[in-house]
């Protein structure tokens, strides 16, 4: 989950470094460090615990000769604690080669009790450090960092991107992957590497996405990619299809503010150019087939977090449309309980990233059964995607801030694009039915406009309940996902208990935990329809207040059935059963924000998270 980037060229390095830093700062902030080959040729470096803040303080008090070649590391602390002694990057051959890394190697306590039994010490409690070691034993019996570095991966079992420099060969960096993501950015006179894109966005478009177990080496004018086995790689750029200002805060007070605010373009910019007379065709999977999609006989959604709820919203839609039967499972329970799969199986794994690694692994675990595999992702040359049979890409744009909200939505707009795409291939779904259901998916982008509109309420609602230590969720039908998700933002922002709850399930436990000024949010279902829900729920309502909770109900406009039972009322636009949780969802995100900054909590970067999970 570290920030990573690499750079050689003819800027100053530091500034290069410390610019990608503060991009990828949401990858990880209990540390921070930068190492640079200056113009004499020797190495320099500085690292300190702390947000970046801490490091760009540590070098206006003592700045380290600046230089061509450097690399700059943004920590999650894994292995060790978050302190200066363990802050990245890590040195060896006598500190003249500096190392970096995001992942875990699982086999480091054999390697250092090898590299100590020959005599080697080490300063620090990383398992990176290992490798930094290993790495310049390695260059002492070479000469060669490359062919070094070769010897040094090739012996690491477990999650890794490592870069490296060593100050006799100045102009060079070298890196590379295993399950652990790292792009090059390719610039003219100069190259870059990076943990994502918005490493070197400040500077180049053009990227390559390295593969698995791939080694690069980047000069300033040249980029060689080669397997751990040293054979050549033939890498396909991209282009990457947005720019700086998208990466930037733009005068908001936070990063999820803007994402926020941003939603509805995210959902309108994944729907734009899947809708074709009146049809949903979704273009990445033309070449999956229609014959293949129509054999699937069931799906199974695999995701963590967030993404996992995208999921579980998805799945009513795709069963109601597309008659299959769809399981939701947690990547990292999925492959471990050995599932039954073949090749009338369809695991649709969804990650904002593309990089997190108990999906990932989920995918190949997939595969290597022999199921066909669809990704959902929002990153452009991610590995998730590489290894999927086809991919649906949103076009949120980047999302910083660790709390994921247009992600989400835009998740879920994906799959709602895919079960109307499927529901077309199999037959299941009328052309009057399509078209209802494709004109209530265009209309989310105003809606959530109006919705965002009526902010200020949300946010006194959160001034008012600062000292709130507990809330509940509740919802039904679709609305259950969103309770879940609503619970899931307020710990993860305001660091209090919250539980989201199937309103069913009330009576059977949850309701004994009702006492007096209980704050709880209901999702409350539109009343209009031939099943719905909405006098359960109501009644639910009753119950809970009946027991002296404070409701706060989300509940579409004109729906004054809620209002003798409810203390406050959320309204969100009238829409479909099915296209509610896209609307509902807001006013859950905004309170969450707010309620941090009323804690004087920092809403982009809560504590011991980190924005992409890549170890397991």
């Amino acid at each position: 989950m570290c920030g990573i980037v690499g750079y050689v060229g003819p800027r100053p390095s530091t500034e290069v470094l410390l610019g990608g830093l503060k991009r990828l700062e949401y990858r990880g902030y209990d540390s921070a460090g930068v190492a640079v080959i200056g113009e004499d040729g020797t190495l320099a470096s500085a690292k300190k615990a702390g947000r970046l803040q801490a490091l760009v303080d540590l070098l206006e008090a003592s700045p380290i000769a600046d230089g061509p070649t450097g690399i700059g590391h943004t920590r999650w602390a894994t292995h060790g604690g978050p302190n200066d002694a363990n802050a990245h990057p890590h040195f060896g051959d006598d500190g003249r080669l500096a190392l970096i890394h995001n992942g875990i190697i699982e086999n480091f306590s054999e390697l250092k009790a090898e590299l100590l039994a020959e005599g080697f010490e080490f300063s620090s409690e990383t398992d990176t450090e290992v490798a930094a070691v290993l790495l310049g034993r390695e260059y002492r019996a070479t000469g060669d960092l490359r062919e070094a570095f070769r010897r040094t991966v090739s012996r690491l079992d477990g999650a890794f991107t490592l870069l490296a420099v060593h100050e006799e060969a100045p102009g060079l960096v070298v890196g590379a992957r295993r399950n652990s993501p790292l792009v090059i950015g390719l610039g003219d006179g100069e190259n870059f590497l990076g943990s994502d894109v918005a490493a070197f966005i400040d500077y180049t478009k053009r990227a390559v996405a390295i593969g698995q177990d791939q080694i690069v080496a980047i000069t300033a004018d040249t980029v060689e990619v080669t397997d751990f086995a040293g054979a050549a790689v033939e890498a396909e750029p991209f282009e990457v299809a947005w720019d700086v200002a998208a990466a930037d805060k733009g005068g908001y007070s936070s990063f999820m503010q803007k994402e926020i605010l941003e939603q509805p373009d995210a959902v309108a910019n994944t729907i734009r150019g899947r809708v074709h007379d009146g049809a949903v065709v979704v273009p990445e999977l033309e070449a999956f087939g229609d014959e293949r999609l129509a054999s699937i006989r069931r799906i199974i959604v695999i995701a963590c977090g967030t993404a996992a709820y995208a999921g579980l919203v998805a799945k009513y839609a795709i069963e109601r449309w597309a008659r299959i039967p769809v399981e939701v499972e947690l990547s990292h329970e999925f492959r471990y309980r050995e599932p039954v799969l073949g090749d009338d199986a369809l695991v649709v794994s969804i990650s904002q990233s593309g990089e997190t690694m108990d999906t990932l692994m989920a995918v190949k675990y997939a595969r290597e059964q022999g199921a066909q595999t669809i990704s959902v992702c929002n990153t452009q040359g991610a590995t998730i995607p590489r290894e999927s049979d086809a991919a649906i890409y949103t076009h949120a744009g980047p999302e910083i801030a660790v709390a994921s909200t247009k992600a989400f939505v835009a998740q879920i707009t994906a799959l709602y694009l895919f079960g109307l795409h499927l529901a077309r291939v199999r037959g299941t779904l009328d052309a009057s039915a399509q078209r209802e259901a494709i004109d209530e998916l265009l209309g989310v982008p105003g809606k959530l406009e109006t919705v965002l509109a009526e902010s200020a309420k949300v946010e006194q609602l959160a001034h008012w309940m600062a000292d709130t230590r507990a809330v509940l969720f509740l919802g039904r039908h679709v609305g259950f996902p969103i309770a879940l998700e609503g619970a899931l933002k307020l710990k993860e922002l305001a660091y209090i208990h919250a539980e989201g709850f199937a309103a069913g399930e009330l009576k059977h436990g949850p309701i004994a935990l009702i006492e007096p000024g209980q704050p709880v949010f209901v999702v409350v279902p539109s009343p209009r329809g031939e099943h719905s829900l909405h006098p359960k729920v109501v009644s639910n309502i009753q119950e809970i207040r009946a027991r002296g909770a404070r409701v706060i109900a989300i509940a579409e406009a004109g729906d004054a059935a809620v209002l003798p039972f409810a203390d406050e009322v959320l309204r969100i636009p009238l829409a479909g059963p099915l296209f509610e949780p896209l609307l509902a969802v807001v006013p859950l995100q905004l309170f969450a924000m707010h309620l941090s900054s009323a804690k004087g909590l920092d809403v982009d970067q809560p504590r011991n998270l980190a924005k992409s999970v890549t170890v397991e």
